[in-house]
């Protein structure tokens, strides 16, 4: 893995099928683009929006069903909560640095405005070659100034959903229930099907976990390097892992603001 324009690679390393590495964001234009373009993308999920607008103005035939839909899409709440921002940073920089596509967008899967979802935060597939896996992860935001925060320990930290993730074929059930649908009959489903394929005749194993925590402190190895080679110690081949840790140029409660053009 190589740096970019507006990131440089802090420490990495490798044990096994896992590996981690810790990556400084720095301010600057670079940066700037990254968050208003790329990860406003991902949180605000323009793409469905639009196509959304679209089609609800096709609807809308009259001044007053035009005045009233204006008055509908005037009252949507804009995700602002940092965590949200994090898990869209996430997905913004694996696209861009590991080629991971997502074939859904989960801003669409919300009931209410300020919903969160259950099951895994990363679901995507990552294509090398003629090789297609399916990618599964958690994301976590902390502010947390201990090394390594608490978000990456316990029964909710990230060593043990990730871990959960590889071997809960139950909860694997359920994420594959949910996607099929969100893939069939689009681009994506022959990367599903691909990507099943794979991961049935490897024995449930053949799958690409990530997990991504958001710091807002001074690269430290420290926050990464214990709970790899954990999951070394757990995960099985063909399966593999890669932990990464972005260190922010600012608080993590100014994403918001970054994510909309705001900030430095």
């Amino acid at each position: 893995m190589k740096g970019t324009v507006f990131s440089t690679i802090g420490y990495e390393d490798q044990d096994r099928q896992v590996s981690w590495c810790g990556v400084s964001m720095e301010d600057g234009d670079g940066l700037r683009t990254f968050m208003t373009n790329d990860v406003a993308s991902r949180l605000y999920d323009k793409e469905g929006a639009a196509d959304f607008e679209v089609h609800l103005r096709s609807l809308a035939n009259t001044g007053f069903a035009r005045e009233s839909l204006d008055a509908v899409l005037m009252a949507e709440i804009p995700e602002g909560r940092d965590w949200a921002v994090g898990e869209a940073m996430a997905e913004a920089h694996l696209t861009r640095e590991h080629g991971v596509s997502w074939p859904w967008n989960m801003e669409r899967d919300k009931r209410n405005p300020k919903a969160s979802l259950p099951g895994a935060d990363l679901v995507g597939f990552k294509t090398d070659g003629a090789d297609v896996r399916l990618v599964l992860g958690e994301v976590k935001t902390s502010t947390d100034e201990r090394t390594p925060p608490g978000v990456m320990s316990g029964r909710g930290g990230m060593t043990h959903q990730i871990d959960n993730l590889a071997t809960n074929l139950s909860l694997i059930f359920q994420l594959l229930k949910w996607l099929l649908p969100r893939c069939k009959g689009t681009e994506h489903e022959t990367s599903f099907n691909t990507a099943i394929g794979l991961f049935l005749e490897s024995g449930n194993k053949a799958v690409a976990l990530f997990g991504v925590l958001i710091r807002d402190t001074k690269f430290n190895k420290k926050d990464l390097q214990a709970r790899g080679r954990a999951l070394a110690g757990s995960l099985q081949d063909p399966t593999t892992c890669h932990l990464i840790a972005i260190y922010l140029p600012c608080a993590i409660a100014d994403l918001p603001a970054r994510v909309s053009g705001g900030g430095s």
